[in-house]
């Protein structure tokens, strides 16, 4: 019994941390889009607009929902659910400085991609069961955009799995003397461009592009519903910026720098993140085709290119 309240607790705690960290990553990103395009952020809500997110979120809970009439009951009210709840569940696995948050499994990392790819299921049920086209269109546009960059994606970990001979996430960190993404540089940018689509984030935001989809698969949305959504969003950014982390970039290994291991790992998420909003401010919408070839013609042969050498190298060696 004791065990079960200790994972009950951590549980909520880190659902609770998760949460406000969500909510202040919205605005840090609106405060550096505002800075960078030359124009103001959240300025009005408290000092230096940094009650913007609480007021933003209390006026979401609040705001009285607006149903379509076509929606397919059930599964319109579980999509947002499913984003937002597989995108926290894998935490508990991710090794925050010297150890997990809650527990500690071999196949840590098989987990947390089964988990985390259920993510996607949400985003096109919300499109689907929404019972209008553009969600709809929004819906099927993510089914494409996310099974074309999976390929490359479980790809260049494949190659991290291979040369570190585990599925597990602290052994996987335990296991770089020196951090994959010098030996795996290739792969590296594979994932990472491959995190930018899995995440919808600019340039690859295609089943939300408001140009041409009013709002993507949760235009029908509103209030907590919407909410929901967002919040899953944002934390599937800080989930793909802490596979990076633990995959490429060694972790909590401080490397010479006499720093603890969970500063080091924030500091190396924030750091992902911040490369994120850049991304973000500096780089336009792609089209539809053009992402697609993107990945058929450039990321999948060479994701295959750098499986391929890391594999020559761990026979050799």
């Amino acid at each position: 019994m004791i065990p079960f309240l200790t994972v009950f607790i951590k549980s909520v705690i880190l659902i609770l941390v998760l949460t406000l960290i969500v909510a202040y990553m919205v605005y840090l990103e609106r405060k550096f889009l505002g800075w960078v395009q030359n124009r103001y952020g959240p300025n009005r809500a408290g000092p230096f607009g940094i009650f913007q997110s609480i007021a933003d979120a209390v006026k979401l809970i609040l705001k009285e929902e607006v149903f379509p009439e076509k929606r397919d009951r059930i599964l319109y009210f579980i999509a947002p659910v499913i984003t937002a709840v597989s995108a926290f569940i894998p935490f508990s696995l991710i090794p925050i400085g010297s150890k997990p948050v809650i527990a500690d499994i071999n196949t840590s990392l098989l987990f947390v991609l089964v988990i985390a790819g259920f993510s996607t299921y949400g985003i096109v049920l919300g499109g689907v069961s929404s019972g209008s086209k553009y969600p709809l269109f929004g819906g099927l546009r993510s089914a494409a955009q996310f099974l074309s960059f999976e390929i490359p994606f479980l790809l260049s970990i494949t190659a991290v799995i291979l040369q570190a001979e585990t599925f597990s996430l602290k052994k996987i960190i335990e296991s770089q003397h020196i951090p994959y993404i010098f030996p795996q540089f290739a792969g590296f940018l594979v994932f990472f461009l491959a995190g930018l689509a899995d995440t919808g984030r600019i340039p690859f935001d295609l089943p939300e592009a408001e140009s041409e989809l009013v709002g993507g698969y949760n235009t029908e949305y509103s209030g907590i519903k919407f909410a929901w959504f967002f919040l899953g969003e944002y934390a599937h950014l800080i989930l793909i910026s802490s596979l990076i982390v633990v995959l490429y970039l060694g972790g909590g290994n401080a490397y010479f720098i006499p720093l603890p291991s969970f500063l080091v790992f924030l500091i190396k998420i924030a750091f992902v993140i911040f490369i994120f909003y850049w991304i973000r401010t500096s780089l336009p919408r792609v089209r539809f085709d053009q992402l697609m070839k993107f990945s058929w013609k450039f990321l999948i042969p060479l994701s295959f290119l750098n499986l391929i050498v890391v594999s020559i190298f761990k026979v050799v060696l």
